[in-house]
This record gives C-alpha cells, structure tokens and sequence, in this order.
C-alpha cells in the first residue's frame, strides 16, 4: 500500500495522463449564518479507466464534488476538467445517485433506453442497446414492468444500466447502493465488479463503506472533515479480477484498518465540530 497525503506531494497522474482533472476546488454556499465553506482546495486527478472511491466523514462535501463535476453545481473557486473522448457523440458523464431516479410511467425498458432517446438514437438501435444491459444485470424478463412493479434492487440495477448504456465517458456515481439492504447491495457490488471488468469506464465513486470502497476501487481517496480537503491516497494493490469473497482476504483487513485509522480520527473531529 502506498500512503500520500494530498499536500504532501503532487497528484497521482500528470495533466496530460488524466482524465479528470481538479485542481483547488473550493465551494461556499451562503447561509443565514454567513457562508459556509464545504470543500477547499481539493485537487485529485483520475486517469482513463480508473476506479477511484472517495471516502470521508459525514457532511465532508464528498457529494459536493461530484455534483460539481457532473455539471449539477458552480465551483467557487478552482477548476475541474473532464477530457472528451475520441468519439464527439457520447456524452461525457452519466450520474447514478443513492436514490432510485426512474421516471414511473416509463417501462423499463424505455428507462434504460432514456438516455439514447435524449441522444437522437433511433427507437430500435436503443432497445436493442437496453435489452442487452438488462440482460446483463438478470433483468431482461422484466424489461415492460414498470417501476412500481419492481424492487428497489431492481430499481437501482436499472439506474445503474441506463447510466452504462448512455456509454458515458465517465460514470459519477453518489452513494447508489447505500439505499439497498445487505444482501442485495453484495449482490450489486458483485455486479459492479464484473462490468466494470468488461467496460473499464473511467469512475468517481462516492460511498460511506469502507469494504465497499476497497472491494471495487484502484485508489481509494480519504477527505477530511469539513471543510473537505484532500487528506491521503490508499493505493489498492489487491489483484484483480475480486469478487466479494476478496473481502475474506487478510490484505483487505490489513488496508480497511489502515484507511480507517486515518478515517476514524477525521470521523471524531467532525462530532466535535457540531457540538
């Protein structure tokens, strides 16, 4: 494991190597009370076709970050920059938030296809392109239910392929499984694993697990309390392809303890800080 603080030495992937590029991001929000700083100078670099889970305290402004980077918030100060792609028609970032964002009065099938539809595809090229990712996430069978008519599990499973059939250049992602009971979330977390194997998409992933973040990430990033800072890098050198069975691993305890005892300091600091 190779342990660096983000002051300490310079991000991981030069600018020319990167595909995400953040450099000094800083949001303040203004409030009643005066403003309210909740990221300060964050700088991290994500290279093409790297899993990377950021990881903090509650309240940290780790989703802050990524709904700047999705586009879905202003900076206040600093700079973020997605490099496109070769290919001018794909979009450059597709989100998958915590809750299930399906339209309810869409199938589906028309849910997965969504995002193709709003890209000018014609009707059959997109159905075609969602039946294959509901076939791939067990979910064809169920390709002209309706939402209500579905788990949660269910409801996420599509959310996260309506996001991979957009064939983005990068999948942001807040949380999506944290709604999600044990079981099902292990499941996903399995089938997160094996897409990500095949597709190798570039990924911010946002989560509060630990086990989570080191099952499925090259790098895991730690912020501090607030106001979020890049505090240190975990370099996940567990081979893959992994499985969920990786987490029985001694080397995954040996790294789980070593981020949590940088976490679980910064975790203490943001208590004391709302008292």
């Amino acid at each position: 494991m190779k342990l660096s603080g983000a002051q300490a030495s310079p991000p991981r992937e030069t600018a020319t190597a990167a595909k995400i590029i953040s450099r000094n991001v800083t949001k303040i929000y203004p409030t009643v009370r005066g403003p309210m700083t909740a990221l300060t100078d964050f700088n991290l670099d994500v290279a093409d076709g790297e899993f990377v889970s950021v990881v903090g305290p509650s309240g940290c402004g780790k989703s802050t970050y990524l709904r700047i980077l999705a586009g879905l918030d202003t900076l206040s100060a600093g700079s973020v920059l997605i490099r496109p792609g070769a290919d001018p028609r794909k979009p450059l970032n597709s989100v998958v938030f915590q809750e299930y964002a399906v339209f309810p009065w869409k199938t589906v099938i028309d849910n997965v296809a969504f995002g193709l539809e709003m890209r000018g595809v014609a009707r059959a090229e997109r159905l075609e392109t969602a039946a294959y990712w509901l076939e791939r996430v067990g979910l064809r069978k169920f390709a002209g239910y309706y939402p209500h008519q579905i788990s949660g599990g269910m409801k996420q499973r599509v959310s996260i392929v309506r996001a991979l059939a957009n064939d983005p250049e990068v999948l942001l992602m807040d949380e999506p499984l944290g709604a999600l009971d044990a079981q099902t979330r292990i499941v996903l977390q399995d089938e997160l694993l094996r897409i990500w194997e095949e597709t190798r998409k570039t990924v911010v992933y946002i989560t509060h697990s630990l086990d989570e973040a080191i099952l499925l990430s090259d790098r895991v990033i730690l912020m501090t309390a607030h106001p979020g800072r890049h505090l240190a890098t975990f370099e996940i050198d567990i081979p893959r392809p992994r499985t969920v069975e990786t987490m029985n691993i001694a080397r995954f305890a040996e790294l789980r303890g070593a981020v949590w005892d940088l976490l679980g300091k910064e975790v203490a600091r943001a208590m004391e800080l709302q008292t």
